[in-house]
């Protein structure tokens, strides 16, 4: 039983990574309307500001965190980022200024980047076998913290703006302390690499896994599938809305819904299909099979009949972390931190660009001057881009077809 406590704190670690974006997003307009003594339209462009700062430092940072693990080891940084993370939530309880808010969204960011040694973490203690499949319970937790955030937040928020920060400052806390009793470290002397500013960042990161065999054009598939399945979270409720003027409540329903699906898919059914298909075999139909979903939405015409594809579409989510467990499988040990912090980075460079490039999109094509009324528009450039991660693995399968389980 005390065997599996380890597991646990990682994903309780996760769920908290992920709840830190959602947590906050129901009291944010209030909280910087206080703070600035501003209406809801200077709230949302400060509000923008907010996320892409968190964004970015996700970005940067998350290589160097997962280079100071493979030098230091995993516990030590895993426990300096929970006490930090908790400090950060109490400065933001307190922050008078949006300056201070800023600035706790930037330390926010950082310590959020600790995903990538989570997941780390479990490359360590997964057989080779069963890497993808723990790869997906990190994915599943991160599912599970896309729910509750905004859930918890928005129950929270009845107590006040500053009330969710307060309690995501005890739960990193408590986390914390229950890491400090269960966490074990996993990084032996002998895994240990020092630790070199030149890799510590998204281009050093690039130059030193992409050199690793078949891993190059690997972080390129991962890259063009993330920016294409961010298009969920960044349009969903705008095209709902346009499309069958679906409320604030049905479409954080129809959030729930996906969120859990991608839970079940990642955490459960995946361990049926990989072992069955194989990681290759896994990221090649599920790349075809999230580009037909995501065409298909594009030109749904009943919202009813979108809600009841939702949970189909979240099966895509197998691609993730089945593409995470062939490239771990190529890394070296002493790599591993390193491979999955710039995972990460590549990971919120989507959270970065699908947002800007999609809501652009969708304004096109719901303008009222718009030549074709296509408020699904974006998520059919999604599948497109899709396609293009598809082209790309498929292109290295035929270069390489003893690469592995190719269909």
């Amino acid at each position: 039983m005390f065997r599996n406590l380890p597991v646990t704190f990682i994903m309780i670690t996760v769920v908290l990574d992920a709840m830190g974006i959602g947590l906050i997003l129901p009291v944010m307009p209030e909280l910087i309307m206080d703070v600035r003594g501003s209406d809801i339209s200077n709230a949302a462009l400060w509000g923008g500001i907010l996320s892409a700062a968190f964004a970015v430092m996700q970005f940067l940072f998350s290589p160097a965190l997962g280079n100071l693990s493979d030098r230091f080891g995993r516990r030590p940084v895993l426990l300096v980022s929970l006490f930090v993370m908790a400090l950060d939530y109490v400065v933001m309880a307190l922050a008078g200024t949006i300056w201070l808010l800023l600035a706790g969204r930037i330390v926010g960011g950082v310590t959020a980047a600790t995903h990538s040694t989570a997941s780390a973490y479990m490359a360590d203690i997964s057989p080779k076998e069963k890497k993808a499949q723990n790869f997906g319970l990190i994915s599943a937790g991160f599912g599970l913290g896309f729910i509750l955030g905004p859930v918890i937040g928005g129950l929270l928020a009845e107590f006040g703006p500053r009330a969710p920060f307060y309690a995501a400052a005890i739960l990193a806390a408590t986390n914390l302390i229950f890491g400090f009793f269960v966490l074990p470290e996993t990084v032996t002397p002998e895994k240990r690499r020092p630790f070199t500013w030149r890799r510590a960042n998204p281009a050093g990161g690039l130059k030193y896994i992409g050199a690793l065999p078949g891993v190059g054009c690997l972080l390129l598939v991962f890259f063009f599938y993330q920016v294409a399945n961010m298009v969920y979270p960044a349009i969903w409720a705008y095209y709902t809305q346009a499309a069958f003027g679906w409320s604030p409540g049905m479409i954080g329903v129809s959030l729930a819904v996906y969120g859990i699906s991608m839970a079940i898919v990642q955490g459960s059914l995946i361990r049926v299909i990989i072992p069955r298909l194989g990681e290759t075999r896994t990221v090649w139909f599920g790349l075809i099979f999230n580009a037909i979903m995501l065409a298909i939405i594009a030109f749904v015409s009943n919202g009813w009949l979108l809600l009841a594809l939702t949970p189909l579409s979240a099966l895509g989510a197998i691609v993730a972390p089945a593409l995470q467990g062939i490239m771990s499988q190529r890394a070296p040990d002493d790599q591993q931190g390193e491979l999955q912090g710039l995972l990460s980075s590549i990971n919120a460079v989507g959270m970065i660009i699908t947002p800007l490039m999609m809501t652009q999109v969708f304004a096109i094509f719901t303008a009222p001057d718009a030549a074709i009324f296509l408020p699904g528009a974006a998520f059919l450039l999604a599948a497109i881009i899709m396609l293009v991660s598809w082209a790309i693995f498929a292109t290295s399968l035929s270069r390489n077809p003893t690469a592995a389980d190719a269909p």
